[in-house]
């Protein structure tokens, strides 16, 4: 059976992942037009977005050429792992997109929020949105550079035998 490589199925993750949140980004934006609200969306957050379609590739990627060495590389420990982190990234993400009028959805669950972590919690989430969304894209290569540094160390040690 001819496989696809981990490198191409890398690739499609990533791309998925651009594609999924410019998709929610038109879903939830119905005052603008597709193509405008793409744009403010690739104006504000091209690094974030570029950031996660790259992050859950790479994870991807990594994953494949774990499986294809017989080997596991995921930690018992970690919550969400990357898909969290990806998910955690782009909400954050989308608040910036707010005040240009992109993303009115989030309006909504931006009402929502001091009655679930309170006003001043939601406050400082709102105000530092962008900079949460970059501190937890830094998460998602976090746990990149740990899925390669596992998947290294295992290499290492089945050739050299142990």
């Amino acid at each position: 059976m001819n496989r696809i490589s981990p490198a191409w199925q890398g690739i499609m993750a990533g791309a998925v992942t651009i594609c999924v949140y410019l998709g929610v980004v038109v879903v939830t934006t119905p005052a603008l037009d597709p193509v405008p609200a793409i744009s403010a969306a690739l104006q504000l957050n091209s690094i974030v977005i570029v950031g996660m379609g790259i992050g859950v590739g790479l994870q991807i990627y990594i994953s494949g050429k774990a499986r294809a060495a017989g080997c596991s590389i995921v930690s018992k420990k970690s919550l969400g792992g990357n898909s969290g982190g990806a998910a955690a990234t782009s909400f954050f993400s989308f608040f910036s997109l707010v005040p240009l009028g992109c993303c009115g959805w989030w309006l909504y669950a931006l009402s929502l929020l001091p009655g679930v972590l309170g006003t001043g919690a939601t406050a400082v989430l709102i105000e530092h949105s962008q900079t949460l969304a970059y501190a937890l894209l830094v998460v998602v290569f976090g746990h990149v550079g740990i899925a390669a540094y596992r998947l290294r160390r295992i290499r290492n040690l089945i050739q050299s035998g142990l």
